[in-house]
């Protein structure tokens, strides 16, 4: 009788210090990144079944060039051709090289778009636009996704660093989460060149 009063306090004890100590708090946390980063995969998912129509339209003008299809082509190919699994969230050189395929897929397509002003028969093109609008609201629903991963893992990382649940984090090996990078911080953070001149 002593034994089972001394193993049921123990685990009442046990599970209030765990309680404590944040261990909740990180399932939580964790399922909810994990929920945000299926929706993200969902719309990069989206935008690539999309692409398939978007360049069977853009083929149709003969004289469109070829290059920035095959571009496009071949960073879809690339995007879709690496495989993600929850995994990839604990793996920050995986995740980053899914977001460079992304950042790539995305770089190709707005070329595309913006190559495909200069041919009035594509603006005109009822079937073009309709894709095209397809493809601004799915950029737009990845921007959301997105957003909404950066702030799971950013409560998910702030518990694993902060006192004391950073020593929950350590016995039972959360480790932060890898989060969404700007490409080219360089680049972005030089100040951008204006010459009015360019333009009389």
């Amino acid at each position: 009788m002593t034994r089972r009063l001394f193993a049921l306090l123990a685990a009442v004890l046990l599970s209030a210090s765990l309680a404590g100590c944040g261990y909740n708090d990180f399932q939580r946390l964790d399922e909810q990144t994990k929920a945000a980063w299926s929706e993200v995969l969902n719309q990069y998912q989206r935008r690539a079944d999309l692409i398939p129509n978007i360049v069977a339209t853009v083929k149709g003008e003969a004289s469109f060039e070829q290059e920035t299809l095959t571009k496009v082509v071949e960073a879809r190919a690339k995007a879709t051709s690496i495989q993600v699994s929850p995994e990839t969230l604990n793996n920050p050189e995986a995740f980053n090289r899914f977001q460079q395929a992304q950042g790539e897929l995305s770089g190709a397509l707005s070329r595309l778009i913006a190559v495909s002003e200069n041919y009035p028969s594509l603006k005109a093109n009822q079937g073009f636009q309709d894709l095209r609008v397809q493809l601004e609201g799915t950029e737009n629903r990845i921007t959301v996704a997105r957003n909404r991963y950066i702030k799971a893992v950013a409560d998910y990382n702030v518990l694993a660093r902060s006192f004391p649940s950073n020593l929950t984090a350590m016995v039972f090996g959360y480790q932060p989460k890898p989060n969404f990078t700007v490409q080219d911080e360089a680049a972005i953070s030089a100040p951008p060149k204006v010459d009015f001149g360019a333009s009389k």
